[in-house]
């Protein structure tokens, strides 16, 4: 299946879809006439005396120096060798498909002054399944993501590394598989691929989906905890959160209210409550990740746009006839955008965290057994499974840290400012994986702790979340060997099983992967 894409109107709900699925992509016919008219403009300038940044120029700090006419293809050739120097473990396969993608919506603008050819290759290799590698080190998201881009150009040229029919191979091999021609890079058309800010926007996209399944599991996971202490579902009134005004506490406490609707556990306890004073990691659920699902939804808005930006240079913009270096290369608002869904990831897992260890403290979870086991002393439960949330949540804490502050300069001090975005939006996979394991373990002990409850029941809605959960994660009757359990419980948030297994809203749900 080929999706058509259309630069500059290009939705998150798209580009998410591509990149789960693997569709190839093909730029809507529209925009080939602004491509042909740019190039155009290139070519002219390629032709002509006047210096023109990377059409007849060096590059970075040896932008004064003049290339003769006659050297402008090797010029572009060999600024994409230099450039491939990235380091680390290649780039996932579908996230290299999405940064392909991204590129092509930014040559689609007709601003770069590329060839249709160029514009044509990243269509085949996308439809016949040549991916470049691309190391994942070596950017600091400033003059563009050069080192990541310039592999991708290589594979384009024949040269570097991909993989085809899941096999990896020198590019050249696997272009020649595939039936597809290499390109000659024409004046600027090299420059045009590594400026950009594709790689950082790539993995903050799949940063920001992950993000967002993760917040919306947490609502269920929550739900379960809250249930499992028989704790009080009063704070979720509505009232409460409409006073404040903030989209995501109401639109959390809504959802959580409707998981724990019919609950017999909640019943048996409502007459005559006096426990509104739960801990703040019950009673403040919908302050704290309602308030990250607010920054998801800016960060997602910021990712949108540049998704659908022109973000390479110089830019050649033909209604003036010029061609004008300027900045758009520069990552920044990736930067903040990865930054702020790194701190609600973290904090996500934070408030998570304090409920696996509200559940497994007997001086804290309301008559609950100590580490929700039916022998303890003989039978250790899920005491060290809280240990390793723990762990997990003090790495993202640590993650979490800001990383567009610490700018540091490059490029014989002509870059001396950069964003640092890729480090921003590298991490979040590592991230999101952390927490895909702490509300594993949530789940794993409010279903645990529900069961003690019984003969009363949970909510219809949980009761078939925790069958979800039953189906790969045995009840905890005696020790077993744990890190199985551990591991099909984190399977089943990564892979969006136990979210969908239950009724969301639209907004709780987002843009979660």
């Amino acid at each position: 299946m080929t999706i058509t894409i259309t630069p500059g109107v290009a939705t998150l709900a798209q580009l998410q879809d591509i990149w789960a699925k693997g569709h190839a992509v093909a730029l809507d016919p529209a925009c080939h006439a602004g491509i042909a008219a740019a190039q155009k403009l290139v070519t002219k300038a390629a032709n002509g005396d006047a210096a023109v940044y990377g059409v007849n120029t060096g590059f970075g700090k040896l932008a004064s120096v003049k290339i003769a006419a006659k050297d402008v293809a090797t010029l572009q050739r060999n600024l994409i060798l230099s450039h491939c120097c990235g380091v680390g473990e290649p780039l996932d396969e579908p996230t290299t498909r999405l940064m392909m993608v991204l590129k092509l919506l930014s040559l689609g603008r007709g601003a770069s002054g590329v060839a249709m050819t160029t514009v044509e290759i990243l269509q085949d290799m996308l439809a016949r399944g040549v991916t470049p590698v691309i190391p994942s080190q070596g950017s600091v998201g400033a003059s563009g993501d050069l080192a990541p881009l310039a592999h991708m150009a290589a594979a384009m040229i024949g040269e570097g590394e991909a993989t085809y029919d899941g096999t990896r191979m020198p590019a050249g091999e696997a272009l020649a598989k595939a039936g597809i021609t290499p390109i000659v890079l024409g004046p600027k058309e090299g420059l045009a691929l590594i400026n950009g800010t594709q790689f950082s926007t790539a993995c903050a996209l799949v940063g920001l989906w992950g993000a967002w399944r993760n917040a919306a599991t947490s609502v269920l996971t929550c739900a379960l905890s809250t249930d499992a202490i028989m704790g009080s579902t009063a704070p979720l009134q509505d009232a409460i959160h409409t006073l404040r005004g903030h989209a995501g506490q109401i639109a959390v406490a809504r959802a959580q209210r409707a998981l724990m609707e019919g609950s017999e556990i909640r019943e048996s306890h409502q007459d005559g409550d006096t426990r509104v004073q739960d801990p703040y990691c019950i009673r403040c659920q919908p302050q704290v990740t309602g308030a990250a699902m607010d920054l998801l939804h800016f960060a997602a808005r910021t990712l949108e746009v540049e998704a659908n930006a022109v973000t390479d240079n110089p830019l050649v913009l033909v209604e003036d006839d010029l061609i004008v270096s300027g900045g758009n290369f520069h990552a920044e608002p990736v930067g903040f955008a990865a930054d702020q869904i790194a701190v609600a990831i973290s904090e996500i897992g934070a408030i998570a965290q304090r409920r696996v260890a509200l559940m497994v403290d007997p001086t804290l979870s309301f008559d609950l057994p100590p580490f929700l086991t039916p022998d303890p002393g003989l039978n250790s439960g899920l005491m060290i499974a809280e240990v390793t949330t723990a762990a997990l949540m003090s790495e993202n804490k640590h993650l979490a840290n800001p990383c567009t502050t610490d700018s540091t300069p490059t490029s014989a001090n002509q870059e001396d400012h950069v964003s640092m975005a890729a480090h921003a939006a590298r991490r979040l996979l590592r991230m999101n994986a952390n927490l895909n394991v702490i509300l594993g373990v949530e789940a794993m002990c409010g279903a645990q702790g529900i069961e003690f409850r019984a003969p009363l029941q949970t909510s219809a809605p949980l009761q078939v979340a925790m069958a979800t959960l039953r189906e790969a994660v045995p009840s905890l009757a005696e020790d077993r060997y744990m890190a199985p359990s551990l591991e099909a419980a984190a399977a089943l948030v990564e892979n969006g099983a136990l979210a969908a297994s239950v009724d969301l809203p639209a907004f709780v749900r987002g843009y979660a992967a």
